[in-house]
Protein backbone atom coordinates (compact mmCIF):
# COMPACT_ATOMS: atom_id res chain seq x y z
CA UNK A 1 0.00 0.00 0.00
CA UNK A 2 1.39 3.38 -1.00
CA UNK A 3 1.57 6.09 1.64
CA UNK A 4 -0.86 8.93 1.07
CA UNK A 5 -0.79 12.57 2.08
CA UNK A 6 -3.37 13.72 4.63
CA UNK A 7 -6.44 15.12 2.89
CA UNK A 8 -7.14 18.63 4.15
CA UNK A 9 -8.76 20.09 0.99
CA UNK A 10 -10.46 18.89 -2.17
CA UNK A 11 -8.52 16.22 -4.08
CA UNK A 12 -6.08 17.38 -6.75
CA UNK A 13 -7.79 16.91 -10.12
CA UNK A 14 -5.64 14.76 -12.40
CA UNK A 15 -6.01 14.09 -16.13
CA UNK A 16 -4.34 11.15 -17.90
CA UNK A 17 -3.20 11.33 -21.53
CA UNK A 18 -1.76 8.17 -23.12
CA UNK A 19 -2.60 6.28 -26.29
CA UNK A 20 -2.35 2.91 -24.48
CA UNK A 21 -5.52 2.02 -22.59
CA UNK A 22 -3.66 -0.40 -20.33
CA UNK A 23 -1.26 2.35 -19.22
CA UNK A 24 -4.13 4.74 -18.53
CA UNK A 25 -5.91 2.03 -16.55
CA UNK A 26 -2.88 1.35 -14.38
CA UNK A 27 -2.24 5.04 -13.75
CA UNK A 28 -5.90 5.59 -12.92
CA UNK A 29 -5.92 2.82 -10.31
CA UNK A 30 -2.70 4.18 -8.77
CA UNK A 31 -3.80 7.81 -8.63
CA UNK A 32 -7.30 7.04 -7.36
CA UNK A 33 -5.83 4.94 -4.53
CA UNK A 34 -4.86 8.23 -2.86
CA UNK A 35 -7.48 10.24 -0.94
CA UNK A 36 -5.91 13.54 -2.00
CA UNK A 37 -5.79 12.71 -5.74
CA UNK A 38 -8.58 12.07 -8.23
CA UNK A 39 -8.56 11.20 -11.93
CA UNK A 40 -11.21 13.40 -13.52
CA UNK A 41 -10.65 12.73 -17.24
CA UNK A 42 -8.65 10.69 -19.73
CA UNK A 43 -7.61 11.20 -23.36
CA UNK A 44 -5.89 8.89 -25.84
CA UNK A 45 -3.89 11.40 -27.90
CA UNK A 46 -2.73 15.01 -27.91
CA UNK A 47 -5.59 16.45 -29.97
CA UNK A 48 -8.16 14.75 -27.76
CA UNK A 49 -6.35 16.09 -24.69
CA UNK A 50 -6.63 19.67 -25.98
CA UNK A 51 -10.34 19.24 -26.72
CA UNK A 52 -11.01 17.66 -23.33
CA UNK A 53 -9.07 20.41 -21.56
CA UNK A 54 -11.09 23.13 -23.34
CA UNK A 55 -14.35 21.41 -22.41
CA UNK A 56 -13.36 20.99 -18.77
CA UNK A 57 -12.33 24.65 -18.57
CA UNK A 58 -15.73 25.70 -19.92
CA UNK A 59 -17.36 23.51 -17.26
CA UNK A 60 -15.24 25.03 -14.50
CA UNK A 61 -13.53 21.73 -13.71
CA UNK A 62 -10.14 22.07 -15.41
CA UNK A 63 -7.53 19.52 -14.32
CA UNK A 64 -4.81 20.78 -12.01
CA UNK A 65 -2.21 18.18 -13.03
CA UNK A 66 -1.92 16.33 -16.34
CA UNK A 67 0.15 13.17 -16.79
CA UNK A 68 1.03 13.32 -20.48
CA UNK A 69 2.72 10.68 -22.64
CA UNK A 70 5.36 12.09 -24.99
CA UNK A 71 4.87 9.85 -28.04
CA UNK A 72 1.30 9.65 -29.33
CA UNK A 73 -0.40 9.65 -32.74
CA UNK A 74 -2.04 12.71 -34.37
CA UNK A 75 -0.45 15.18 -31.95
CA UNK A 76 2.42 14.28 -29.65
CA UNK A 77 2.46 15.14 -25.97
CA UNK A 78 5.01 17.94 -26.32
CA UNK A 79 2.88 19.89 -28.77
CA UNK A 80 -0.29 19.16 -26.78
CA UNK A 81 1.42 20.41 -23.62
CA UNK A 82 2.50 23.61 -25.34
CA UNK A 83 -1.02 24.33 -26.61
CA UNK A 84 -2.71 23.49 -23.30
CA UNK A 85 -0.31 25.66 -21.31
CA UNK A 86 -0.82 28.49 -23.79
CA UNK A 87 -4.58 28.26 -23.22
CA UNK A 88 -4.10 27.99 -19.48
CA UNK A 89 -2.04 31.17 -19.45
CA UNK A 90 -5.04 33.08 -20.77
CA UNK A 91 -7.24 32.05 -17.84
CA UNK A 92 -7.67 34.35 -14.87
CA UNK A 93 -7.34 31.84 -12.05
CA UNK A 94 -5.38 31.40 -8.84
CA UNK A 95 -2.04 29.58 -8.86
CA UNK A 96 -3.71 26.55 -7.25
CA UNK A 97 -5.95 26.27 -10.29
CA UNK A 98 -3.16 26.55 -12.84
CA UNK A 99 -2.60 23.34 -14.77
CA UNK A 100 0.79 21.63 -14.31
CA UNK A 101 1.97 18.98 -16.74
CA UNK A 102 4.23 16.01 -16.07
CA UNK A 103 5.59 14.39 -19.22
CA UNK A 104 5.92 10.59 -19.07
CA UNK A 105 7.99 8.52 -21.46
CA UNK A 106 9.57 5.11 -21.83
CA UNK A 107 12.57 6.65 -23.57
CA UNK A 108 15.27 8.57 -21.69
CA UNK A 109 16.15 10.83 -24.63
CA UNK A 110 17.78 14.23 -24.11
CA UNK A 111 15.72 15.91 -26.83
CA UNK A 112 12.51 14.95 -25.03
CA UNK A 113 13.75 16.47 -21.77
CA UNK A 114 14.75 19.79 -23.36
CA UNK A 115 11.57 19.97 -25.43
CA UNK A 116 9.37 19.20 -22.42
CA UNK A 117 10.95 21.98 -20.37
CA UNK A 118 10.76 24.40 -23.30
CA UNK A 119 7.07 23.55 -23.71
CA UNK A 120 6.51 24.62 -20.11
CA UNK A 121 6.09 21.21 -18.49
CA UNK A 122 6.66 21.11 -14.74
CA UNK A 123 7.92 17.55 -14.71
CA UNK A 124 9.61 14.87 -16.80
CA UNK A 125 9.56 11.28 -15.57
CA UNK A 126 10.22 7.85 -17.02
CA UNK A 127 7.41 5.31 -16.98
CA UNK A 128 9.49 3.00 -14.79
CA UNK A 129 9.45 5.61 -12.00
CA UNK A 130 8.45 3.92 -8.70
CA UNK A 131 4.72 4.45 -8.00
CA UNK A 132 5.29 6.30 -4.74
CA UNK A 133 7.60 8.76 -6.51
CA UNK A 134 5.06 9.39 -9.25
CA UNK A 135 2.35 10.10 -6.67
CA UNK A 136 4.62 12.51 -4.83
CA UNK A 137 5.56 14.16 -8.13
CA UNK A 138 1.89 15.01 -8.73
CA UNK A 139 1.70 16.73 -5.36
CA UNK A 140 5.04 18.47 -5.93
CA UNK A 141 4.13 20.07 -9.26
CA UNK A 142 0.72 21.06 -7.92
CA UNK A 143 2.55 23.07 -5.25
CA UNK A 144 4.39 24.92 -8.03
CA UNK A 145 7.67 23.05 -7.81
CA UNK A 146 9.23 20.93 -10.53
CA UNK A 147 10.24 17.28 -10.87
CA UNK A 148 12.74 15.86 -13.35
CA UNK A 149 13.89 12.26 -13.52
CA UNK A 150 17.29 11.95 -11.76
CA UNK A 151 18.84 10.40 -14.87
CA UNK A 152 17.89 13.48 -16.89
CA UNK A 153 18.65 16.22 -14.37
CA UNK A 154 22.44 16.21 -14.74
CA UNK A 155 22.30 16.16 -18.53
CA UNK A 156 19.77 18.98 -18.57
CA UNK A 157 22.00 21.15 -16.40
CA UNK A 158 25.08 20.25 -18.44
CA UNK A 159 23.17 21.41 -21.51
CA UNK A 160 22.36 24.77 -19.89
CA UNK A 161 25.51 25.45 -17.84
CA UNK A 162 28.01 26.33 -20.64
CA UNK A 163 26.42 29.76 -20.98
CA UNK A 164 27.59 30.48 -17.44
CA UNK A 165 31.25 30.15 -18.39
CA UNK A 166 32.77 33.53 -19.10
CA UNK A 167 35.10 33.47 -22.15
CA UNK A 168 37.56 35.50 -20.08
CA UNK A 169 37.93 32.54 -17.77
CA UNK A 170 39.47 30.41 -20.51
CA UNK A 171 43.24 30.90 -21.08
CA UNK A 172 44.05 32.64 -24.34
CA UNK A 173 40.47 33.68 -25.06
CA UNK A 174 39.78 37.42 -25.16
CA UNK A 175 37.14 38.74 -22.82
CA UNK A 176 33.65 39.21 -24.23
CA UNK A 177 32.16 42.69 -24.37
CA UNK A 178 30.85 43.69 -20.96
CA UNK A 179 27.45 45.29 -20.64
CA UNK A 180 27.49 48.89 -19.51
CA UNK A 181 26.10 49.28 -16.05
CA UNK A 182 25.09 52.15 -13.82
CA UNK A 183 27.39 52.42 -10.80
CA UNK A 184 25.71 51.12 -7.69
CA UNK A 185 26.50 52.38 -4.23
CA UNK A 186 27.93 49.77 -1.85
CA UNK A 187 25.06 47.81 -0.35
CA UNK A 188 24.03 48.07 3.27
CA UNK A 189 25.24 45.30 5.50
CA UNK A 190 21.96 43.42 5.31
CA UNK A 191 21.66 43.66 1.53
CA UNK A 192 23.15 41.65 -1.28
CA UNK A 193 24.75 43.03 -4.44
CA UNK A 194 22.68 43.55 -7.56
CA UNK A 195 22.73 40.97 -10.32
CA UNK A 196 26.06 40.87 -12.14
CA UNK A 197 25.92 39.79 -15.77
CA UNK A 198 28.68 38.06 -17.70
CA UNK A 199 27.32 37.90 -21.26
CA UNK A 200 28.96 35.77 -23.92
CA UNK A 201 27.55 38.11 -26.57
CA UNK A 202 27.08 41.89 -26.82
CA UNK A 203 24.69 43.32 -24.27
CA UNK A 204 21.84 43.96 -26.70
CA UNK A 205 21.62 40.21 -27.45
CA UNK A 206 21.81 39.21 -23.82
CA UNK A 207 18.67 37.26 -22.84
CA UNK A 208 16.40 38.00 -19.88
CA UNK A 209 18.65 40.64 -18.28
CA UNK A 210 15.89 43.26 -18.13
CA UNK A 211 13.60 40.85 -16.30
CA UNK A 212 16.26 39.65 -13.89
CA UNK A 213 17.34 43.21 -13.07
CA UNK A 214 13.82 43.79 -11.70
CA UNK A 215 14.59 41.40 -8.85
CA UNK A 216 15.44 42.79 -5.45
CA UNK A 217 18.80 41.73 -3.95
CA UNK A 218 17.07 39.10 -1.80
CA UNK A 219 15.01 37.79 -4.73
CA UNK A 220 18.16 37.55 -6.80
CA UNK A 221 19.79 35.47 -4.07
CA UNK A 222 16.71 33.21 -3.94
CA UNK A 223 16.90 32.75 -7.73
CA UNK A 224 20.52 31.67 -7.35
CA UNK A 225 19.56 29.08 -4.75
CA UNK A 226 16.68 27.83 -6.89
CA UNK A 227 19.17 27.47 -9.75
CA UNK A 228 21.32 25.30 -7.46
CA UNK A 229 18.33 22.99 -7.04
CA UNK A 230 17.42 23.89 -3.46
CA UNK A 231 13.86 23.31 -2.26
CA UNK A 232 11.93 25.90 -0.25
CA UNK A 233 12.83 24.10 2.98
CA UNK A 234 16.53 24.11 2.06
CA UNK A 235 16.39 27.81 1.11
CA UNK A 236 14.75 28.46 4.48
CA UNK A 237 17.73 26.90 6.26
CA UNK A 238 20.28 28.54 3.97
CA UNK A 239 18.94 32.08 4.44
CA UNK A 240 17.59 31.62 7.97
CA UNK A 241 14.12 32.79 6.95
CA UNK A 242 10.65 31.48 7.64
CA UNK A 243 9.17 29.15 5.03
CA UNK A 244 6.32 31.62 4.45
CA UNK A 245 8.86 34.35 3.64
CA UNK A 246 10.73 32.06 1.24
CA UNK A 247 7.48 31.13 -0.51
CA UNK A 248 6.72 34.83 -0.94
CA UNK A 249 10.18 35.48 -2.42
CA UNK A 250 9.85 32.52 -4.79
CA UNK A 251 6.41 33.74 -5.93
CA UNK A 252 7.82 37.22 -6.58
CA UNK A 253 10.75 35.77 -8.55
CA UNK A 254 8.44 33.70 -10.76
CA UNK A 255 6.05 36.62 -11.27
CA UNK A 256 8.79 39.11 -12.20
CA UNK A 257 10.44 36.65 -14.60
CA UNK A 258 7.11 35.61 -16.09
CA UNK A 259 8.10 31.99 -15.38
CA UNK A 260 5.46 29.31 -14.90
CA UNK A 261 7.53 27.39 -12.38
CA UNK A 262 11.00 26.82 -10.97
CA UNK A 263 12.25 24.88 -13.99
CA UNK A 264 11.64 27.82 -16.32
CA UNK A 265 13.17 30.23 -13.80
CA UNK A 266 16.32 28.10 -13.62
CA UNK A 267 16.61 27.91 -17.40
CA UNK A 268 16.20 31.68 -17.68
CA UNK A 269 18.96 32.14 -15.11
CA UNK A 270 21.31 29.82 -16.99
CA UNK A 271 20.48 31.38 -20.37
CA UNK A 272 21.13 34.83 -18.91
CA UNK A 273 24.55 33.74 -17.67
CA UNK A 274 24.07 35.42 -14.33
CA UNK A 275 26.81 35.16 -11.70
CA UNK A 276 26.62 36.12 -8.08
Amino acid sequence: MYSSAPQTTQPIRVMLVDDQRLVRGGLSMLVNSQPDLQVVMEADDGLAAIDVFDRMVSEGQAPQVILMDVRMPHCDGLEAARRILERDGQREVSEDERVRIIMLTTFDIDEYVYSAVRAGASGFLLKDTPPEQLLEAIRTVHRGDAVIAPSATRRLLEHMIPVLDSPAAAPGVPAAPVAESVPVAPPATSELPKATFIPAEPAQDYPHHELIEQLSPREFEVLGLIARGLSNAEITRELVLSEATVKTHVSHVLAKLGARDRVQAVIMAYEAGIAH
